[in-house]
């Protein structure tokens, strides 16, 4: 199937183009070119790369823990009205029996695929973790690293294991991240208590970045920088970030942007409650209040969030030195090179799959096409 999708400006990774149009053929962006004279009518003020969203927990009342058969296509469905043609969702702390079912689920929605946004695998949050910045993790399903259980992790995912997620102070850290990037799975580190030293070994040893920077770990001090400072200086770190505004401060939003602007990938970090009213939800197995959007557990804690990834472009790109074109990347473009599939997806680029997404001066979302297919709003 052919398609051509015109526009006034079409965002690539070099910029923005005036007045250009989209060839696509079946799923597939084949050309970008100017809209020949004469042709009058425009699709969208804006084209410009869907969104990937590379840690999900839940959304629309539904959690990607539960065994229900249609929660990954509910969730799928979610996703894609936010702008996300592609995602991860992602486990919690919980009994491995538990996390492997959840694995198991992913993995057979990968290969046999479904309606709206595209799973491109999984991401394991947790159980590697140590229990000071736990936030709603539960600590007494905390495990110890082993390379043959990561190997079990990867068999029952069907290799469809993306993102593995690990405190990097753990015994066995530096072993387990060389064992699992040689595997060609991602690693970041989060809800951790490590030094600066202990980050920067870790990246020294392959990890990718950071889990929610700021959230979830030890702090930028002057005299011990933390997991932040070694995140925000060290140019091979990603930084996962989750800009609704109260997980992170906006001046420290700003402060990310400018250290490492085009190391950042905006996440939602979503769970149950994301699309719903306020009330009692559940997260890790535990219940959690939403008031006023946000989330948190019984003794106070920051529990996931509600954002959506297409307000979370909207805030960063309200940031003051900030622009639309950056913070469009940072949910597209950085998210596809960090998972190292940025020659199929992350922007408009002939060759690329055809995920796309309409927008309006404002940012806010008019249309999206996935695999150049429409998906109704």
């Amino acid at each position: 199937m052919s398609r051509i999708l015109r526009a006034r400006r079409l965002l690539t990774e070099q910029g923005w183009l005036d007045d250009h149009q989209l060839r696509i053929e079946n799923d597939v962006i084949v050309a970008l070119e100017p809209i020949p004279a004469g042709v009058l009518t425009r699709d969208a003020e804006l084209l410009c790369p869907a969104y990937i969203d590379i840690h999900v927990h839940g959304g629309a009342g539904v959690d990607v823990m539960d065994d229900a058969p249609d929660t990954l296509d509910l969730l799928a469905k979610h996703k894609a009205r936010e702008g996300v043609a592609s995602w991860l969702p992602t486990t919690v702390t919980a009994p491995l029996a538990a996390i492997h079912a959840a694995l198991e689920r992913i993995a057979r929605r990968v290969h046999a695929g479904g309606p709206g946004a595209q799973i491109l695998g999984s991401y394991l949050e947790g159980p590697y973790f140590t229990p000071p910045h736990k936030g709603a993790h539960p600590e007494q399903w905390f495990r110890e690293l082993d390379l043959a259980e990561f190997d079990r992790l990867i068999a029952v995912s069907r290799e469809t294991l993306r993102v593995v997620a690990l405190a990097p102070e753990k015994e066995g850290a530096l072993q387990a991240i060389r064992h699992l990037k040689r595997q060609g799975v991602r690693v970041m580190l989060g809800h951790s208590a490590a030094t600066w030293q202990q980050t920067c070994a870790a990246f020294d040893a392959g990890a990718d970045g950071l889990v929610h920077c700021y959230n979830g770990m030890s702090g930028l001090h002057h005299r011990e920088p933390g997991m932040v400072g070694a995140g925000l200086t060290d140019n091979r770190a990603w930084l996962e970030l989750i800009a609704d505004g109260h997980h992170v401060h906006p001046a420290a939003m700003q402060l990310c942007c400018r250290c490492a602007g085009d190391r950042i990938i905006l996440i939602t970090d979503a769970m149950q409650a994301a699309g719903m009213p306020d009330g009692n939800y559940t997260l890790c197995g535990e219940t959690v209040e939403m008031r006023d959007g946000i989330v948190r557990t019984l003794n106070g804690s920051l529990a996931g969030s509600t954002l959506s990834l297409d307000s979370a472009v909207r805030a960063v790109s309200s940031l003051p030195g900030m622009t639309a074109e950056q913070a469009i990347h940072m949910a597209s473009l950085h998210p596809a090179r960090l998972l190292g599939l940025d020659r199929q997806l992350g922007s408009l680029q002939p060759g690329k799959m055809a995920d796309i997404i309409a927008v309006d001066n404002e940012l806010r979302l008019e249309n999206i096409w996935i695999r150049g297919e429409t998906f109704s709003l």
